[in-house]
């Protein structure tokens, strides 16, 4: 498959001071980073500037970084520059990426989104990449259901433009229990696939079914006690095996102490994140919110968590191996058209500084490249090349569904 990373939570590589003044200076700066690192494409990520952000960045798990600076719309010269600075550095675009609440309650607060959204939008046609990820998120005002009603009336439309540029939307499932300091824990509609079958019929009732995919990130299925095989078989038994056409490569580390003491609900009491019987107003408290995460998990940089063969077959942690095998095996993907998004989440080693990084980050990628070439030369040899000389193939292998 191909490789890229994503830039989003990696902010201060380009200090804001330098890029709020050269708006374009950070992308070519990530460019070069991205060459000397060795990643052959880069998903760039665009945010609300942090004058314009509804959430303050101390109350973010994982601030993130607005890399291509949308305050003003993308220009033709602006995006003739980025382009002279792929050219040069040799490094391409898997898509950019816009991960923020489409369904935001507040509706002047929605339109600003909205406006961001499309402004993604046109960047992404100028700069010749063919889609965008980014969340669907939640009213948490209303219930799940009542969500579905607002996403035909509010998502669909946004999906209409992406149609209307030639673009693909790519969901990321995070559910995102600590971006609203109430108790909800789902509060990105689209973080399973049985959500994800619902609003792709209700995408193809407006016409913009193939405009609605999924960016599939593992860490975030080992969130909620899922495992990567399953959650595919899952989506093939049920004839949706063609919605996951992009992959973030994130893993998630569960702490079985953490697990014990609240569960996978995560910590629901006494977090931090209210005084009393009021939410708090303080930035840092509320960032308490994500102890409904953080008390059983912490996030893996594909790489950096030790191999564990018994945290794999309880759904703890990632399988790497198993994971690339299943996409091959399961889902309706060209490998070769396929990107594999490393995204750094890892908080110890997600460092603001490039001599520091780049190291981890070379390493990380190598890793996600030689799982990728070892689970492609496995498939061959199962499904390709003993097949065609009748020899049967060995074992039984993980299995979707068994406990």
């Amino acid at each position: 498959m191909r490789l890229s990373i994503l830039t989003a939570a990696l902010q201060e590589l380009t200090p804001r001071e330098r890029r709020d003044a050269d708006p374009d200076l950070g992308v070519e700066e990530w460019l070069e980073f991205a060459r000397q690192i060795g990643a052959p494409n880069i998903e760039l990520s665009a945010a609300l500037h942090p004058t314009e952000s509804d959430v303050p960045a101390a109350a973010l798990l994982d601030p993130v970084a607005n890399t291509l600076d949308l305050r003003e719309p993308f220009s033709a010269a602006r995006a003739a520059r980025v382009r002279r600075a792929m050219q040069s550095t040799r490094v391409g675009l898997s898509d950019l990426a816009y991960f923020d609440n489409m369904l935001a309650a507040d509706e002047s607060l929605r339109h600003r989104k909205h406006e961001l959204m499309r402004r993604v939008f046109d960047a992404a046609v100028l700069l010749g990449a063919d889609a965008v990820a980014g969340f669907v998120g939640r009213n948490p005002a209303l219930s799940l259901d009542a969500n579905l009603v607002m996403f035909e009336e509010v998502f669909v439309p946004l999906l209409k433009e992406a149609q209307a540029r030639g673009l693909t939307y790519r969901v990321e499932q995070c559910p995102m229990p600590g971006w609203t300091i109430g108790d909800t824990w789902h509060n990105n509609i689209a973080y399973a696939p049985g959500p994800w079958i619902a609003l792709h019929r209700i995408c193809e009732r407006h016409g913009v079914g193939d405009q609605f995919r999924i960016h599939y990130d593992p860490s975030h299925a080992i969130l909620m006690g899922q495992d990567s095989r399953s959650v595919f078989q899952y989506l093939k038994d049920a004839g949706y095996d063609f919605l996951i056409t992009g992959f973030h490569v994130k893993g998630q580390v569960i702490d079985s102490r953490g697990i014990s003491a609240w569960g996978y609900g995560g910590q629901t009491m006494q977090r931090g994140d209210w005084r009393g019987a009021q939410p708090s107003t303080d930035p840092v408290e509320q960032r308490h919110a994500w102890k409904k995460q953080t008390v059983f998990c912490e996030h893996e940089l594909p790489g950096t968590a030790r191999h564990d063969p018994l945290a794999y077959l309880q759904n703890r942690t990632v399988d790497w191996l198993d994971h690339q095998l299943a996409a091959r095996e399961l889902l309706r993907i060209d490998p070769e058209k396929t990107f594999l998004v490393v995204e750094h989440e890892y908080p110890k080693a997600r460092v603001q500084d490039k001599s520091r990084l780049a190291p981890i980050l070379s390493a990380s990628l190598a890793f996600t490249r030689a799982i990728d070439e070892a689970a492609a030369a496995m498939y061959a040899l199962q499904h390709e090349v003993l097949p065609a000389q009748g020899i049967a193939v060995q074992g039984i292998g993980r299995e979707a569904y068994r406990s």
